[in-house]
């Protein structure tokens, strides 16, 4: 399943804003080793050389285009790697994932992991998507159930609870001993173009559907699912109006 780093720039800003809200929140002054997990085409976690110009910052991401895309960007050291298998080095002291995580499953099972190891003074900043019930992942989900596809998506869909609610992840934060920083924004997205609801999840929630089907096959459910979609998100004068919650969580060891 390719990610395709050019599809997901499209949205580059809308997608970007989601970043600088978390990472704003790390308080940290000097952190010795900054991790950003799942750290996409790299640009933003830049941001985080730059604002900690002393630290150590890695990136690393499943996707071997993004980290093609990534590579050469200065002050950070990237690398193909995935989430699950991730251990944290004794000196990692700041972990940034920034709308990654809802892609790993059992998720916060690594967060609290993560959050047990972290030295005092440390920081962990999560942000993931909470819009698997919108119209957009809803529609795509019974799309893929209709008799047409189903069989040949049967096991491709992720389910609505692919991410936590907010309190259950300030509760792997408590658990852990970590101050929690939790709460959730809904952003209204105001996008221009035709059918821009459909061109945002084509690079994202619409990509392994795609990528299971035959190419004529993917167009078809595309159109399909396109039809539903400018129904769910009329566009109106100013563009096409899209509500897109999403989960924040920061954690840090006093």
């Amino acid at each position: 399943m390719r990610w395709d780093p050019a599809q997901y720039s499209r949205f580059a800003a809308e997608r970007d804003r989601p970043f600088f809200d978390l990472t704003s929140r790390i308080d940290a002054v000097a952190p010795q080793h900054v991790v950003d997990i799942g750290c996409g085409q790299g640009h933003l976690t830049v941001t985080l050389a730059q604002r900690w110009p002393q630290a150590v910052v890695e990136g690393f991401d499943s996707s071997p285009e993004m980290i093609a895309d990534a590579a050469g960007l200065p002050g950070v050291a990237f690398s193909v790697a995935d989430a699950a298998s991730w251990q944290p080095a004794t000196d990692v002291d700041v972990i940034v994932s920034n709308a990654a995580l809802q892609w790993v499953p059992n998720h916060q099972r690594l967060i609290a992991r993560w959050s047990s190891e972290l030295p005092s003074g440390g920081w962990v900043a999560v942000q993931v998507p909470g819009n698997f019930d919108s119209p957009s992942h809803a529609l795509m989900r019974s799309l893929a159930g209709e008799k047409q596809w189903a069989t040949k998506l049967q096991a491709v869909l992720r389910h609505s609870d692919a991410v936590g609610t907010p309190e259950s992840y300030a509760k792997v934060f408590l658990d852990a001993g970590l101050d929690a920083d939790v709460w959730e924004t809904t952003y209204v997205h105001v996008l221009p173009g035709d059918d821009p609801v459909l061109e945002w999840i084509r690079g994202t929630g619409l990509r392994p559907i795609l990528a299971a089907l035959s190419p004529p096959d993917a167009e078809e459910f595309a159109t399909q699912l396109a039809g539903k979609l400018r129904r769910a998100y009329p566009q109106g004068p100013h563009g096409t109006l899209f509500p897109f919650r999403r989960v924040f969580a920061v954690g840090h060891r006093p």
